[in-house]
């Protein structure tokens, strides 16, 4: 029995039982648009969640290494007893900061490198007094790593001679408009009268509430650190990959570097939860796919005893017998997939348009690729046992078969 002729009484075992290939297909069809609603879902979801997070960060913070007590040795045969309080942390420089930088410009996976000084301040209007933090910036780094010029919502993003941009809320507690002139006061004397050039709204209070951006020498004169860079940040092309590449640069630079994997490590928790669900969901899906074709092929089986038999009593081998029933399997899940790929993409764009728009699904074009390579392969695992036993029927005992 040719290839052709296994196909034929495939595609004919099919329309002869099609109420139960109809059925059969709708749960596949169900099955894989749940899988691609669900997977472009969850990965829509942690794209933008990590995008809000990350929106306002590095992928990684160097800085220095912490300052820790010095202790010496006791003399040779005394005992010492101890009790140490840890030490307070300075405002300090990078050391070699530019070298630094440099070297990183160099590294595989990173992809923009950014010193910045950072530290605390007070903002005075009259009266009203604000804690602030003050950011200098080489803004032609920065700006690729945090896009603040697309956040400002009234002036524009200008530093530098005597220029600087506030956060909204900050605005909003001094009372503060676009060209007023602000007062910072960074300590011991220390201080300077900027012009607000713009006002930018991140989308976190905490940030809109306490930053204040300068360039880098405005900043390092009024933190009394000139010359320096407290913080690098860095991104990398790979978010996941940032706890390796934040570990090979401490060993590199010998300097601190933390991931934003370290310093979020609740969205990490959620982020894998997601995940993790998410594959869960396509596990059982496609475990109750196989069980459907399994039941329908094995009834299959059971009602065409005798046309199996007349098959093999015809000279039809094992094999073809068993060929014939794979191929059903593969039928079942190539078209169940197929359709259920498009309720899918149906589902995404019903979503992205009708839905509370809070954020939008991307599809991945390889994922109905994935979900209908699954679908067909778990119909031909699940028609496996069923064609095995139409392959051992006995011809003569089939043929018998009432």
């Amino acid at each position: 029995m040719p290839m052709w002729t296994e196909w034929t009484i495939a595609t004919k075992f099919l329309r002869e039982g099609r109420a139960q290939s109809t059925l059969i297909l709708i749960g596949i069809a169900v099955g894989v648009a749940v899988i691609v609603f669900l997977t472009a879902l969850i990965t829509g979801l942690q794209g933008n969640i990590i995008q809000r997070t990350l929106g306002t960060q590095a992928h990684i913070k160097i800085q220095q290494t912490e300052e820790r007590n010095r202790i010496l040795p006791p003399p040779q045969g005394s005992t010492q007893l101890l009790i140490e309080t840890k030490r307070a942390q300075r405002l300090r420089s990078i050391n070699n900061w530019q070298q630094v930088r440099d070297v990183l410009d160099r590294q595989p996976r990173v992809t923009v490198v950014s010193p910045v000084i950072s530290g605390p301040a007070f903002a005075r209007r009259g009266e009203a007094l604000q804690s602030v933090a003050l950011v200098g910036i080489d803004a032609s780094r920065y700006l690729r790593i945090i896009p603040i010029q697309e956040d400002i919502v009234s002036g524009v993003f200008r530093i530098g001679a005597g220029d600087a941009v506030i956060g909204k809320q900050l605005a909003t507690d001094l009372g503060m408009r676009v060209g007023d002139k602000l007062r910072l006061d960074g300590g011991q004397g220390r201080d300077s009268v900027v012009n607000v050039a713009g006002i930018f709204e991140l989308g976190v209070r905490e940030l809109d509430a306490r930053y204040v951006y300068l360039d880098m020498k405005q900043a390092q004169s009024l933190l009394d650190l000139p010359g320096a860079a407290t913080i690098i940040d860095v991104t990398v092309d790979d978010i996941f990959e940032a706890q390796t590449i934040a570990a090979r640069i401490a060993r590199l630079t010998g300097l601190k570097a933390e991931s934003w994997m370290e310093t979020n490590t609740q969205l990490m928790n959620a982020l894998r939860s997601q995940s993790l669900s998410t594959q869960m969901i396509s596990v059982f899906v496609a475990l109750s796919v196989a069980l459907g074709i399994a039941s329908v092929l094995t009834v299959s089986v059971v009602q065409r005893t005798r046309e199996i038999g007349i098959l093999r009593a015809m000279g039809s081998t094992r094999q073809q017998m068993l060929r014939v029933f794979l191929i059903q399997g593969a039928l079942f899940g190539m078209a169940g997939s197929l359709l259920g790929v498009v309720v899918g993409y149906g589902l995404v764009g019903a979503f992205n348009t009708f839905g509370p728009k809070l954020f939008y699904i991307p599809v991945d074009p390889w994922l109905p690729v994935a979900a209908t390579a699954l679908a067909t392969v778990t119909g031909v695992l699940s028609a496996a046992v069923p064609a095995r036993r139409a392959a051992a029927l006995d011809p003569v005992e089939a043929i018998r078969h009432v």
